[in-house]
């Protein structure tokens, strides 16, 4: 199953899993949870500021938030740890 529109989740309670930082790290975030059979949701969020002020985006994927853990695991087991929200890899 890949990447949704937010009206799919409209009725389900979701949670941010994972933040990606680069198009590279999102694409392969993306490959795994298709992969995997997950509806998720990609949105562009600021993760901070650069040295100059300019906003820093990275793309938050949420999914149904029964499935964050088992998302959240297998992120953190395909090196994607960094930006994982929940499950084995860091808190922000």
């Amino acid at each position: 199953m890949p990447r949704v529109d937010p009206e799919t989740f409209a009725e389900r309670e979701t949670a941010p899993v994972f933040i990606a930082a680069t198009l590279a790290e999102a694409r392969q975030a993306e490959t795994l949870l298709t992969q995997r059979g997950i509806d998720y949701i990609v949105q562009v969020e600021e993760l901070g500021q650069t040295l100059f002020g300019s906003p820093r985006l990275g793309a938050t994927f949420y999914v149904e938030a029964s499935q964050a853990a088992y998302c959240g695991s297998h992120l953190a087991a395909a090196g994607l740890g960094v930006g994982v929200l929940t499950g084995d890899g860091p808190e922000p």
